[in-house]
């Protein structure tokens, strides 16, 4: 099922023309009507003239979130103010916001690319989809919701908390697809388990989650409890929102609406542009929008993009789900270290639940990796030599895949906080 079959399906080289015609629009658009653009292009001794193929977006510079708050609130924008209909904005907390606009051409083309994603995951304009997004400035909540509302699908905007509340309208509507960020879903599922419910009294179908690093196991989990096909979709409020790619039903890559958004891998240390296939940062140049081109957007999320014949009939190109992000890494004595490399690690024991957080402390000269780990009751009911044999295992997995032996503390259920929104899992208390 497609939403735009002609640019999903497109054959490569038909998509390479069309990327390339977009793109010299997007240019031009960008140096003619954003300063910090037309700078940054001078600075380079660089002009739209100057890209004649696909290639040549290397000769490009490239945008980061500090460019976006050296503009606020509106010195990104590429038109004026009398043509933007909607803003959207960051939540600032370390330092200035960063601020997005659209016209409305701009909406509808967020709204196509939101549609599609849905669409591959599963929804139609026969469902009644539960919105658990925060509503307001964030982009997720509006922007599913208009792409669902696009689709055809019976929307309700119930926004996030008041898990009792969610629970309670999605048993009593008839909910058939959840959007929530893939730990808040497990939140709702817990409560199901403490209300005696079970994934047979409710009545979803699908689930969009994202906004947050998952893996397969916690995937196994959700869809295990609530008995619906998990799809992780990708998107960034700086390039438009929700609608970047998606996961088609095959669970297997997502698809990069590569017509609206052409992407980049480097290498975030030397910048230098890495072949397809090969691990690093994804760049996104926008092609198409109007109020805000971003070029050369360096998103901080580490990926890869391949190509690969998915049973779909879509000829996207895939992204892989983000390991994590360059500014969520962490150093320990050295080490390299991705929330997600604790998760994938986690996912093989049984016995445990999702839910961990990790503490970063000094002991002396050396760094301390302190990891909190949520079980269920049975391991507190073994004795003490399964418990430490467990315990060992555990450790001894997590140094293997870390690189690094970890404190490894096992904490009772349900002791750590559960987040509505995106999850925090990292403390570090090491400057404190």
């Amino acid at each position: 099922m497609f939403w735009q079959k002609e640019f999903e399906t497109m054959r490569l080289e038909d998509m390479r023309r069309l990327q390339l015609e977009r793109l010299k629009n997007t240019v031009e658009n960008a140096y003619e009507s954003v300063p910090c653009y037309k700078r940054k292009f001078e600075e380079l001794k660089v002009s739209p003239s100057d890209i004649k193929t696909l290639d040549d977006i290397k000769k490009l510079p490239f945008t980061t979130k500090a460019d976006l708050r050296d503009g606020y609130p509106y010195g990104m924008f590429a038109v004026p103010l009398n043509k933007v209909v909607r803003i959207h904005s960051s939540s600032g907390t370390t330092g200035k916001p960063t601020v997005v606009g659209y016209t409305r051409n701009d909406m509808e083309l967020w709204k196509n690319m939101v549609a599609r994603i849905l669409t591959m995951g599963g929804l139609t304009g026969d469902d009644i989809i539960q919105i658990s997004f925060t509503y307001g400035l964030f982009t997720g909540g509006f922007g599913l919701h208009y792409g669902a509302e696009h689709v055809g699908a019976a929307v309700i905007p119930v926004s996030s908390g008041n898990t009792a509340r969610q629970l309670l309208i999605m048993k009593d509507y008839g909910t058939t697809a959840l959007v929530a960020t893939p730990s808040y879903a497990l939140h709702i599922a817990e409560l199901m388990e403490e209300q005696g419910l079970t994934k047979n009294d409710i009545s979803l179908k699908y689930g969009f989650f994202g906004s947050e690093p998952w893996g397969e196991a916690v995937r196994a989990d959700i869809e295990g409890k609530l008995g619906l096909k998990a799809t992780d979709n990708y998107g960034l409020s700086e390039v438009m929102g929700p609608g970047i790619s998606g996961e088609c039903l095959e669970q297997n890559g997502m698809h990069l609406n590569e017509d609206v958004y052409y992407p980049e891998i480097i290498d975030p240390d030397t910048l230098e542009v890495l072949p397809e296939g090969e691990e690093g940062e994804l760049v996104l140049t926008t092609l198409g929008r109007e109020t805000m081109p971003m070029i050369r957007y360096r998103t901080r999320d580490i990926t890869r993009l391949y190509r690969e014949k998915c049973p779909c009939g879509r000829t996207l190109i895939k992204m892989e789900k983000p390991k994590g992000r360059t500014d969520d890494m962490f150093i320990v004595n050295g080490v390299n270290i991705y929330p997600s490399q604790v998760e994938e690690a986690l996912g093989k024991f049984e016995n445990i639940t999702p839910h961990y957080m990790i503490y970063l402390k000094k002991k002396g000269a050396l760094d301390v990796m302190e990891l909190h780990i949520e079980t269920n009751d049975s391991i507190f009911f073994d004795e003490m030599k399964k418990q430490k044999v467990f315990l060992d295992n555990l450790t001894d997995k997590l140094a293997s895949v870390l690189q690094t032996k970890p404190k490894v503390l096992l904490v009772m259920p349900k002791s750590i906080e559960r987040f509505t929104g995106k999850a925090k899992r990292v403390v570090d208390e090491r400057l404190m």
